[in-house]
C-alpha cells in the first residue's frame, strides 16, 4: 500500500482518509487549523499521522480536500513541497449558496490548480461528485460506489484508479480533461 496525504479536516478528508486507512494505506492528515489535524488523525485511525501545515506532504499522492475558495492559495503556499506529487483535486468551483460558479466560463477549477502547481506535479480530478456521508457509510450492498476521474496523464490516472480500487470503490475514467468548457465540470 502507499502513503496518502490529505490536506483538509472536513467531511471529505475524514471519509477519504478513513477509507484509505482501513484499506491499509499510511495516511497523513494536515490542516491549517492545527487543533483539527490531530483530532482527524485520531478519527481516521490505523496510525494516521498529523502533518505540519505548510511543510511538504510526506506522500506522493496528495488529496486536496479543502473548499475551492481556499485551494489555489494552499497550492501556492505548498508550491515547492508539491513538486513531483500527484494532486487529487476533489473541489468544485461553486459559490457558497450553490447557485453558480466562481470561475469564468472558460475555466472550471482544475485548470486554475494546474496553473499554480509546480510544472512537474500531476493533477487528476476525482471524488468531486461524491458526498462525504455517502463515502463514510460505504453503501451499495456489496456493489462499489463509482468515483469519476479525469486527467491528461494516463500514468497519473492509473495511479489514482488503483488507489480508488484499493478503497473498495470503482474508478470510472471519463477521459482526459480538456481544461476548458462547462460540459466537463462534473468530471473535470
Amino acid at each position: 500500500m502507499s502513503t496518502i496525504s490529505v490536506i483538509g479536516a472536513g467531511g471529505m478528508a475524514a471519509a477519504i482518509g478513513g477509507l484509505a486507512a482501513r484499506a491499509g494505506h499510511t495516511v497523513e492528515v494536515t490542516s491549517r487549523e492545527t487543533a483539527k489535524a490531530p483530532m482527524l488523525a485520531g478519527q481516521v485511525g490505523a496510525g494516521a499521522t498529523r502533518g505540519t501545515f505548510g511543510a511538504a506532504p510526506a506522500a506522493d499522492i496528495v488529496i486536496l480536500a479543502i473548499p475551492y475558495a481556499a485551494v489555489l492559495d494552499m497550492v501556492r503556499q505548498y508550491r515547492e513541497g508539491l513538486s513531483g506529487k500527484l494532486l487529487v483535486d476533489i473541489t468544485n468551483p461553486i459559490d457558497a449558496d450553490f447557485r453558480g460558479f466562481v470561475t469564468s466560463e472558460d475555466s472550471f477549477g482544475a485548470p486554475e490548480i494546474v496553473k499554480v502547481a509546480p510544472a512537474d506535479a500531476d493533477v487528476v480530478k476525482a471524488f468531486n461528485t461524491q458526498f462525504s456521508h455517502v463515502l463514510a457509510a460505504r453503501p451499495g450492498g456489496g456493489n462499489p460506489l463509482d468515483v469519476f476521474l479525469a486527467g491528461d496523464d494516463a500514468q497519473a490516472k492509473g495511479r489514482v484508479s488503483a488507489c480508488i480500487e484499493s478503497l473498495g470503490l470503482r474508478p470510472m475514467d471519463t477521459g482526459s480533461c480538456p481544461w476548458r468548457g462547462r460540459w466537463s465540470t462534473l468530471s473535470c
